[in-house]
């Protein structure tokens, strides 16, 4: 969460009326948000990272008026054309590749407003951005800057400009070993050949993202009155969203929004794009989840209080909300709308006494069976990183990104022997042989489902030591499933996780089950891990099915 500090007097200029403390602080909680303090000056207010939109004093107040009912139609903003260029270098493509960019105008900065402005790129840093990974923010005053401007990547010794707060121009190597900014974010650039800058049509470097802005071209005074805007990162939907709230509070300060060209090759993007994007509601579906009743009308109501749009069945989404990209979002600003304190507390008309899972007797039973051969049993979590799900193991296949990843593992995990190979590779100062189990959940595309995904509990099992081949894990294997009243028999195959001519699938009564194999030296250096290594993979539903069907 983010703390925010909103002037008092400038909220109820905004909503134009007095509010008293207690009013304040039922509304905001009431709202989804939490008041932690209010005095006669200004409120501090905990903001969830779900609402990076409010994050501003003129977010929060928009989102304000919304919920107490001084305002109840979405704020449409106009955007001029300014028919100016940001061209995309190809360079750029394999360090940071997109951009996202807009021009405000006719704002009349104070010490006040910059102070807002940075305390809000700051904060989208910090949240929105994940530590600038995601997305990074700079802001600069118009009249330095001469167009096209040019998004670009370079190596770092050919990059040189004066940094924010430096008295001399450095090269960028210099900056990330020198500059106090430089050092904190330096590892986003790590491993990098190519840094990317931003470079007017003078050659006057305005910028190195994700790091610093230049001190000629990047700093906002009282004096400026037009700033130029860029957002950069890995994926453009994020970088529209963070300017598009950028943009929409300095306009709501009294700017004038302009859109540039992104020209990326041979396609074009017009930035910003404002438009409101548009859901259609399923009213059972909200119904069902909240046990209500609600009708079209109550439902547009209670949508117009959390600052959203309806019409005919189709909610109106501002283009600077971030939150909303399922129907389970606006279930939950229907109920905040509604108020939690408005349900009515009930009991089921039903009698029920609790009782374990089957399927959880069956695996505690291999739990047991694996420990009492010594094998440790190990808890992993279910994100992962692409590289860690393909590229370290050989593999290209198609996985499931997390649409608002909180950090670097951003992926579900497809399969358990990644994760019992990280295993490994984090515990190579520990004594071997290291044999490990893990009994967990996995998940894979499908489209028969509501979210598109499908969720499996599979059990996977590495050996590890200086002399373990295909026998002793096929040994585990055939112990495992004859203590389960099965037999298994294994057909060769092919996985590029594993050895050639050393890997097989798993069979019981025709149905395939599993994977088990050598695991390939390339998979090994991939991971770092120096000592041979052999594995298996049983899907523990379908054996499940198998002995209990």
């Amino acid at each position: 969460m983010s703390l925010i500090k909103i002037n008092r007097k400038v909220l109820e200029t905004t909503l134009g009326k007095k509010l008293s403390p207690e009013f304040l602080e039922k509304n905001i909680n009431l709202m989804g948000v939490v008041l932690e303090n209010c005095n006669e000056e200004e409120l501090e207010i905990e903001i969830f990272p779900s609402r990076p939109d409010m994050l501003s004093e003129q977010g929060f107040a928009r989102s304000f008026a919304s919920f107490i009912g001084t305002k109840t139609s979405i704020t449409n903003y106009t955007v001029k054309k300014s028919n100016l260029k940001v061209i995309i270098d190809s360079s750029v493509k394999e360090v940071r590749p997109f951009t996202a960019c807009a021009i405000v105008k006719n704002i009349k900065f104070d010490d006040l407003k910059i102070k807002e402005i940075i305390s809000l790129q700051e904060k989208l840093h910090i949240t929105f951005g994940r530590n600038r990974k995601k997305a990074a923010i700079g802001i600069y005053p118009l009249d330095k800057i001469s167009f096209p401007i040019t998004f670009k990547a370079d190596k770092p010794e050919k990059i040189i400009f004066t940094p924010l707060e430096a008295k001399k121009a450095m090269n960028a190597l210099q900056i990330l070993s020198q500059h106090p900014t430089g050092r904190d974010y330096a590892h986003l650039l790590e491993g990098k050949v190519k840094f990317p800058y931003f470079i007017d049509s003078k050659n006057e470097i305005l910028s190195m993202p994700p790091i610093i802005n230049s001190n000629l071209t990047g700093r906002v005074t009282n004096d400026t009155k037009d700033v130029f805007i860029e957002c950069s990162g890995f994926d453009y939907e994020t970088l529209s969203i963070c300017l598009n709230i950028i943009v929409t509070s300095l306009a709501d300060m009294g700017g004038d929004i302009f859109s540039l060209e992104l020209v990326d090759g041979k396609s074009k993007l017009i930035s910003p794009d404002l438009s409101n994007k548009k859901m259609k509601f399923n009213l059972d579906y909200m119904n069902k989840r909240l046990g209500l009743n609600l009708k079209q009308k109550e439902v547009r109501s209670l949508l117009q209080k959390m600052g959203l749009g309806y019409d005919k069945g189709t909610v109106i989404i501002p283009a600077y909300r971030a939150d909303i990209i399922h129907q389970v979002d606006l279930v939950e600003d229907v109920a905040i709308a509604y108020g939690y304190d408005n349900f009515e507390e009930s009991i089921p008309n039903v009698a029920t006494l609790g009782e374990e899972d089957p399927s959880e007797k069956f695996f505690d039973k291999i739990r047991e069976i694996l420990i009492g051969l010594n094998l440790i049993e190990c808890k992993n979590l279910h994100l992962m990183t692409e590289k860690e799900l393909n590229q370290n193991m050989n593999l290209k296949q198609e996985l499931i990104q997390l649409k608002n990843a909180l950090g670097d593992y951003n992926h579900l995990r497809n399969s358990i022997l990644p994760s019992l190979l990280k295993n490994l590779q984090e515990n190579q100062h520990n004594e071997y042989p290291q044999n490990i189990f893990e009994i967990g959940r996995i998940f894979y595309l499908e489209p028969t489902t509501e979210t598109g995904i499908g969720e499996q509990d599979k059990l996977g099992i590495v050996l590890c030591d200086k002399d373990v081949d295909f026998t002793q894990i096929k040994q585990i294997l055939d112990y495992l499933i004859h203590n389960l009243g099965l037999k298994a028999i294994i057909k060769e195959s092919d996985n590029f996780s594993y050895i050639p001519g050393r890997v097989g699938n798993i069979y019981i009564n025709n149905i395939k089950i599993g994977l088990i194999g050598e695991i390939s030296p390339l998979v090994l250096t991939n991971w770092n891990v120096l000592t041979p290594t052999v594995g298996l993979e049983i899907n523990l539903e379908e054996l499940y099915k198998i002995i209990y069907s």
